[in-house]
């Protein structure tokens, strides 16, 4: 069986073993400098690599934004694209956990020295990774207006 890097650029860890050297492009392992392309939603951009001949997705790590489809995610996506298109970017790869069930790659993406994932999360278009809620995001302005008392 062969792996399909048209499709699946990034190579799974245990993958890894079976078809490392079989990969026409570098496999990432380490912390590298891009430029932020394209952003799809509020935790997925596209990245040009000068050691790579094509752009390729980026799922922001520890965070959870919500789809296009839902409330507020419009406005997730339009802060992330306010935050990084055309940007150049660092992105900081953990070793043990690079790449995503859905084959993207994953990352903390700082930009002007700041974790953007962080600040996702702190401005309210995402929330952390451990708090979402069986992949439904927090309705914050509801959750604002609650009564604590």
């Amino acid at each position: 069986m062969t792996h399909n890097f048209q499709t699946f650029p990034e190579l799974t860890n245990s993958q890894m073993q079976m078809y490392y050297f079989d990969s026409p492009h570098k496999q990432i392992t380490e912390d590298f400098q891009a430029l932020v392309t394209k952003v799809h939603d509020g935790d997925t951009i596209t990245l040009r690599w000068k050691e790579r001949d094509f752009d390729f997705p980026l799922r922001l790590s520890n965070i959870a934004a919500p789809e296009l489809s839902e409330p507020e995610g419009n406005a997730s996506q339009s802060w992330l694209e306010a935050q990084l298109l055309n940007q150049d970017v660092d992105i900081v790869i953990n070793p043990k956990n690079r790449v995503e069930k859905w084959g993207r790659l994953l990352g903390n993406v700082i930009c002007r020295g700041l974790n953007v994932g962080e600040q996702s999360i702190f401005t309210g278009h995402s929330v952390s990774w451990t708090q979402r809620n069986d992949g439904k995001i927090t309705d914050f302005s509801k959750e604002m207006n609650k009564k604590w008392f």
